[in-house]
């Protein structure tokens, strides 16, 4: 557990140094990011080192992927038969636990798509439409409804998860890498869809997830959509294939490919979802969340209750205290862990409009301490019942911006501002590119 003294230690975290990999994705997302062509060249020799499962031949990847789709569901069967059986969820063992994993995923999961930004400029090269078409799916068409940023926001919020953990700085590693290649597909064009053609086979972790954060009430719908519409027959795993051949060059196919599979692996340099969900321990998150809030709160408590002859304004200002002090709030009664936690004085402290300490807990935070009271006791199972959300009035945009000008707002992130969404709405209008269905939601 990280020990903080002043509130210095809690706002300036390491990823905030300027050599930071957290660092160069916020860069990347204002567009002052001049050496990436440099800095992807140096991820792409990092991916070297790792070995891929591409065919050696790539008249071979449609089979290829055709197998890995068989594969996956074959796994994914198994995981529901032992599911039906007993066994636990294997990806998030409590609620507080889905909260953590999707907020570490978050800088990753806002830049959904960024890779493929710079395509848009190839509107009127047909070798680009489905690379294009991809990108826009992601977007939403500019439908608020189906813009996968938006969606993924929208959880984030409904969650109450509005505060900006801090992450490791590897967290921000495929981010950026998505927004480099976004920002030099130009140089990169091979590398640029040999990720692509990894990152849209449909993973047995998305299956997954869908599955168990459904089952804790949590709103799936950015998950599951990406399992329908990732789909190896019509979707953007067989969209990834057809847009490697409209764009394999008539010589050098050999040195394209090594490119291609260069790319590929990049999707490889981090840690998976599955590891990222495994690196969650309910206790040690619960002792950080707390020891971030020790800084705030350790003058404002008065001084007529006392735990083993200590006020808590004295606990609270010693860091590291917070394992000791939820000790001495077991042995007094104030906490009874392993059973429900509105049984426990010190929860009935923190929850309901009337409690004393109401608002001071984040809903991820009170989500923490809920579940390590509760412990091995089971909450009655709860299901996400879609909530109708208002739609953003979109902008009218000013007659006669160009398609470089719609592109600009389409970019990074800034495509699910109500500005990006309007603009790529026009975008799709003015270029005729316009997909045979949307995909629909639950909202």
């Amino acid at each position: 557990m990280n020990q903080m003294s002043d509130l210095a230690g809690v706002i300036a975290t390491p990823a905030a140094q300027a050599d930071s990999l957290e660092a160069r994705y916020r860069a990347l997302l204002r567009g002052d990011c001049p050496d990436t062509a440099a800095w992807l060249n140096g991820q792409l020799r990092r991916a070297d080192a790792l070995a891929d499962d591409l065919p050696a031949s790539p008249e071979q990847l449609e089979a290829w992927s055709q197998e890995h789709a068989l594969q996956v569901a074959r796994q994914y069967a198994d995981y529901l038969a032992e599911r039906r059986d007993g066994a636990p969820r294997r990806m998030f063992g409590s609620r507080a636990h889905a909260l953590y994993f999707l907020q570490q995923v978050t800088p990753t999961k806002c830049v959904d798509g960024a890779w493929l930004q710079g395509a848009l400029h190839h509107w009127d090269d047909p070798r680009y439409h489905g690379l294009i078409r991809i990108y826009l799916e992601e977007l939403g068409d500019g439908q608020p409804a189906c813009n996968h940023v938006v969606i993924f926001r929208r959880l984030l919020a409904g969650l109450g998860c509005h505060e900006q953990l801090p992450l490791a700085d590897e967290r921000y590693l495929q981010g950026a890498l998505q927004l480099a290649l976004g920002q030099e597909s130009e140089r990169f064009l091979p590398e640029v869809l040999g990720y692509n053609l990894g990152y849209e086979q449909l993973p047995l972790h998305l299956l997954i997830s869908t599955f168990e954060l459904e089952e804790l009430g949590i709103d799936a719908q950015y998950f599951r959509l990406h399992v329908t519409i990732d789909n190896a027959s019509t979707g953007h795993a067989r969209k990834a294939l057809e847009a490697l051949r409209q764009l394999w060059p008539e010589q050098d196919g050999e040195a394209f490919y090594r490119r291609v599979a260069r790319g590929y692996r990049l999707n490889d340099l981090s840690a998976g979802s599955m590891d990222i969900a495994a690196g969650f321990d309910l206790e040690s998150e619960l002792l950080a969340a707390l020891e971030r809030k020790r800084i705030f709160g350790q003058h404002l408590h008065s001084d007529h209750c006392r735990l083993d002859g200590r006020t808590v304004n004295q606990w609270l200002s010693a860091p590291g205290s917070f394992p000791a002090f939820l000790q001495v709030l077991q042995d007094k009664g104030w906490i009874l862990r392993d059973r429900d936690p509105a049984e426990s004085r010190f929860w009935q402290l923190i929850e309901g409009p009337k409690a004393v300490m109401f608002g001071v807990l984040s809903p991820y935070e009170k989500q923490l301490l809920h579940d390590w009271i509760a412990g091995d006791w089971q909450p009655q199972k709860r299901r996400h019942r879609p909530v109708a959300l208002a739609e953003p009035l979109l902008p009218a945009l000013p007659d006669g911006l160009s398609v470089t000008q719609l592109i600009d707002a389409m970019g990074k992130d800034r495509h699910a501002s109500p500005r990006g969404l309007a603009a790529t709405q026009r975008y799709v209008q003015l270029t005729g590119l316009k997909g045979g269905h949307s995909h629909a939601t639950d909202r």
